[in-house]
């Protein structure tokens, strides 16, 4: 029992006595208490150590200590350990390591009181593509800073969740919507008569220019039902995700802070290092790869 008091303490993070200390205040021997260590410490001991920490690494610095055990049990099987997601989940628990977990969503809707052309939804809540840049989708949201709210507008290939076109500023002009859909246009350059784009009824993407760049590159476009946010669920999706992941977690000072922020965690975790569950635990950019 002394032996084992002595180690509980080891293991913990805050033990301020080194073991020659607390054996000697224990009248036990420091070798005593090494040679019952050693022999206590088996193969199957050992695994579990190895494990508590890939388990640790996985969910702290792979998914930035947003995945729960179903992402982290992918991430160590692509690394090449077995184990099950049991053990996962335990191992955890163990660890006070827990997913990130999305405030219950609340439906937005867009103000669409505007005078501009809207086309039908086409898309039909039909969130599938069997290829990449056929089927895409746009949305906007907004981020709080200390200059101001700063508006972040996207373009999602919904056969890969990938963020293929992405545009940030300070006001909700038009212009926001069609830098993101410029982007994604030059980036993946999609076949004329090939691409349906969906989006809500916003002014944005009802607006002159928006519609005529959708033309101009043979894309046929789709719009949500009046105050029907789900006619738009994959985007809003990816806004739930960004907020819980990142955005609810950080106090901004300035516009520029924040686009920093967004464009990192965007371009370098989700599209290229986050295990989308919809994918079957790969990433966008690794699910694309599986075509080449």
């Amino acid at each position: 029992m002394t032996f084992a008091w002595i180690e509980a303490r080891v293991a913990g993070e805050r033990c301020d006595w080194p073991v020659s200390v607390m054996c000697e205040v224990l009248d036990v021997s420091r070798s005593g208490y090494y040679a019952w260590r050693d022999r206590r410490t088996g193969p199957r001991q050992a695994q579990r150590t190895r494990w508590r920490q890939q388990v640790k690494d996985a969910h702290e610095v792979a998914g930035r200590g947003t995945y729960g055990s179903p992402r982290v049990t992918a991430e160590l099987k692509a690394r090449g350990v077995a184990i099950c997601e049991n053990t996962v989940a335990k191992l955890m628990r163990q660890q006070g390591l827990a997913a990130k977990v999305k405030r219950r969503y609340v439906p937005r809707t867009t103000d669409s009181s505007h005078d501009c052309p809207v086309a039908p939804n086409r898309l039909g809540r039909d969130f599938t593509a069997a290829a990449p840049n056929t089927r895409w989708a746009g949305d906007i949201t907004y981020v709080a800073t200390g200059e101001g709210w700063l508006y972040l507008a996207v373009v999602l290939d919904l056969y890969s969740r990938r963020i293929v076109g992405w545009s940030m500023r300070p006001h909700l002009r038009a212009e926001l919507a069609c830098d993101a859909l410029e982007m994604a246009l030059r980036s993946r350059r999609p076949e004329p008569g090939g691409l349906l784009y969906h989006s809500d009824r916003g002014v944005q993407y009802a607006s002159e220019a928006y519609r005529r760049r959708l033309s101009e590159a043979g894309a046929e476009a789709s719009m949500s039902r009046p105050g029907n946010c789900y006619d738009n669920a994959v985007s809003e999706s990816f806004f739930g995700t960004l907020k819980t992941e990142l955005v609810n977690h950080e106090r901004y000072a300035t516009h520029d802070e924040a686009r920093r922020s967004l464009f990192e965690w965007i371009e370098v975790f989700y599209n290229r290092q986050r295990r989308h569950s919809s994918l079957g635990y790969f990433s966008p950019e690794a699910f694309e790869a599986k075509l080449n």
